[in-house]
């Protein structure tokens, strides 16, 4: 088995690699996903959240409104107060998500895809949650996808917004929650891989396959108790 971490910022093209992989024969989970769930009425995290940041972050249907939450993270200075509420329920979602994998196929290799794997480690750190600081009690490899800054920029407005203010507006957006990302030169500098992705699918698919490659040899060596290094 193989625990595989792979993250990169908005607009890097994880999802596409993290596609790529499922293709392959990868388990793949979105931490996004997770953390929808769990932000859905009923939930401990919704109760905390709608807790900490009040009623107004509540749709009329009794649904978190995201856009207004984000909007009192990121805007309103409060990122890491939802990161404190939200970071340690998706770490634990992701670790029983693997268990359930593994209890299927003991030589599966288990990825999470998700944007924060460093911003998960750094925010710990700073709560001095020593246990979600060290990812490699529940990550054996981390893989970051790269791209230069502006091509993220791109990538996400052209998804988010059609044209005119409204692309301005995304652009805006992108930048903010970039800057608010770990730089990729530090996220490279701490993985086990890097896949660089400045727009060419097909170069992206060959390094994706030579990933996967590595990934089951070295799922397959830890199944035999063997040396991963």
């Amino acid at each position: 088995m193989l625990r595989v971490g792979l993250t990169g910022g908005l607009g890097s093209g994880k999802s596409t690699v993290a596609e790529y992989l499922r293709e392959l024969g990868a388990e793949v989970v979105e931490a996004d996903a997770l953390g929808r769930e769990l932000m859905e009425p009923g939930q401990r995290v919704y109760d905390e959240i709608v807790r900490g940041f009040g009623p107004e972050v509540v749709n009329p249907d009794g649904r978190l409104n995201r856009a207004r939450l984000a909007g009192l993270a990121f805007n309103g200075g409060r990122l890491k107060d939802l990161n404190a509420i939200v970071h340690p329920a998706v770490i634990e979602a992701q670790r029983r998500w693997m268990d359930e994998v593994f209890a299927r196929d003991p030589a599966a290799v288990a990825v999470v895809e998700s944007a924060l794997i460093f911003e998960v480690v750094r925010d710990a750190r700073e709560r001095g949650d020593n246990l979600l600081a060290d990812w490699r009690r529940r990550i054996d490899r981390v893989v970051v996808v790269t791209a230069p800054d502006e091509v993220k920029v791109a990538r996400y407005a052209a998804r988010v917004a059609a044209s005119g203010a409204s692309r301005e507006a995304a652009e805006a957006d992108a930048r903010m929650r970039l800057a608010h990302q770990v730089p990729d030169r530090e996220k490279a500098a701490g993985a086990d891989y890097v896949l660089e992705n400045s727009g060419d699918l097909a170069a992206l698919r060959a390094q994706t396959g030579t990933l996967w490659e590595r990934l089951k040899a070295e799922s397959n060596k830890s199944r035999q108790r063997l040396s991963l290094e």
